[in-house]
């Protein structure tokens, strides 16, 4: 690690990738620090992928290291500016498709699948006609499907890429303790890894940490006294049904983005990151909290009897309320607490029945469950009414352009919990009011994806260039 360089990122994920590829391409002898707190692609291992057991690896290889958490997710670019972020709020909707189809090519360049879901817009608008019946929306969203070990391939050149055939250097294992700031201006960040604390300057800094760095760069925020917005919280369960529940939806939309306003008190709950033939997963966050997730491969013979996809209820706090990150935490903790550090699993009749998921009751499940390392459990001890009355209502509501989904043999997972920061204040450069200072990606509050992530980044590499 050198003593200065032209840009320093924080945070491998795409937000941070992107941004590296876009000042490189377009000035090659820009120096480049990109800086993460895991490993690198090939060293990322995951126990609980091998052998069904986490371990509570520091930091953790899924959420952690070169292509952040989704090297390891079912690598799903969104090709509509409506989903995965808040773009739109930046840019007229014709120059978003048109940063999307930017940040599109490039992926394909470097072996992403060419076949897109989500074009075969009569069956879509059978679905969407159906659904409307039901109070339904169904958001339409072409989708250009990686699956886990393309996604994990494609990021993987641009790391080698980036090393190889640019002036990039990736430091793992490596922390950033403060971001530093001089005037009005920052000049650089302090570091420590393995040898030691360290100042590294820069002329740029981007701040990119994603969903497992938001945390840390809130409280970084508040040291530098940027501005900050308060994000909705996204809290509920992640479902697992047998594939011939979601086939007619997942066939040609492979994700179906179904939203509904639940009945008793008139909450948005949606649903999100659907993985057909998927595989139900837990990660981790700072080492003390597990969290449910999903993937699912592109391969065929990878595939599962299931899909899962989570079921978020979206709450907007208002003031004083500033903790969102905090809140969610707290909510995945008390599962955590009854499942001894691991992840709920509740059959959706025992909920309904108000009775607890026991061995006995999960062994006659239809449904097999995917995450072999789940501890049946009830529910209704970890999620807060407003959140499980909501779920449950909305399962009902999906069930009828999915039967079979309201089902005593459907699988809830908790917690699944989306952390989002709070929104920082920035132009539509995403360069904060400390001059060279940008924050971008999931990290930021901005996106909530892959490929909305990606964008910010191209765009900050662009304005990074130009200046």
């Amino acid at each position: 690690m050198k003593e200065k360089y032209d840009v320093i990122i924080v945070g491998a994920g795409p937000a941070g990738i992107f941004t590296a590829l876009e000042v490189t391409k377009l000035n090659k002898n820009l120096s480049v620090l990109i800086i993460d707190k895991g490993r690198n692609i090939e060293d990322r291992k995951c126990p609980a992928r091998i052998n069904g057991k986490c371990v509570n690896c520091n930091p953790c290889g899924i959420t952690s290291g070169w292509s952040g958490a989704g090297a390891f997710s079912d690598g799903k670019l969104s090709l509509s500016p409506e989903v995965g972020g808040r773009i739109l709020e930046y840019f007229s909707e014709d120059e978003c498709k048109r940063l999307i189809k930017y940040c599109d090519d490039i992926y394909l360049n470097f072996g992403a699948n060419k076949v897109v879901y989500g074009l075969n817009n009569e069956n879509i608008d059978k679905i969407k006609y159906e659904a409307s019946k039901y109070n339904i929306r169904l958001i339409q969203c072409p989708v250009r499907h990686l699956g886990t070990e393309l996604a994990y391939e494609v990021l993987k050149k641009m790391y080698y890429h980036l090393l190889n055939n640019t002036n990039t250097e990736f430091s793992e294992l490596t922390t950033v303790d403060e971001i530093l700031v001089e005037g009005d201006s920052v000049i650089g960040v302090c570091v420590e890894n393995k040898d030691g604390k360290k100042k590294v300057l820069a002329d740029n800094v981007v701040v990119a940490p994603g969903r497992g760095g938001a945390e840390w760069f809130s409280n970084q925020s508040k040291k530098l006294k940027l501005r900050t917005t308060n994000n909705a919280v996204d809290i509920g369960v992640r479902v697992e049904v047998p594939n011939s529940i979601m086939d007619h939806l997942t066939k040609d939309l492979y994700e179906a983005k179904l939203v509904y306003y639940s009945d008793t008190f008139d909450n948005k709950v949606r649903t999100f990151c659907m993985n057909p033939g998927g595989v139900v997963s837990e990660e981790h966050y700072d080492g003390t909290i597990a969290v449910v997730n999903g993937h699912s491969y592109e391969e065929k013979e990878l595939r599962t009897e299931n899909t899962n996809f989570a079921m978020l209820v979206s709450t907007s706090f208002t003031e004083p309320f500033n903790q969102p990150i905090t809140y969610g935490k707290y909510i995945a903790k008390l599962g955590n607490m009854l499942t001894g550090n691991g992840i709920m699993v509740q059959r959706l009749g025992d909920l309904l029945n108000g009775r607890r998921t026991d061995y006995s009751r999960l062994k006659k499940s239809t449904t097999i469950p995917t995450l072999k390392s789940a501890v049946p459990g009830d529910l209704s001890y970890v999620l807060p009414q407003r959140y499980l009355t909501s779920i449950v209502e909305a399962l009902k509501a999906f069930n009828n352009v999915a039967p079979g989904l309201y089902s005593k043999n459907t699988l809830l997972y908790g917690v699944e919990v989306k952390f989002y920061s709070s929104k920082f204040d920035t132009n539509d450069k995403f360069e904060t009011p400390i001059k060279n200072l940008y924050a971008i990606g999931d990290g930021a509050g901005i996106t909530r994806g892959l490929m909305q992530a990606s964008v910010t980044g191209v765009v900050v590499g662009r304005d990074i260039v130009s200046k």
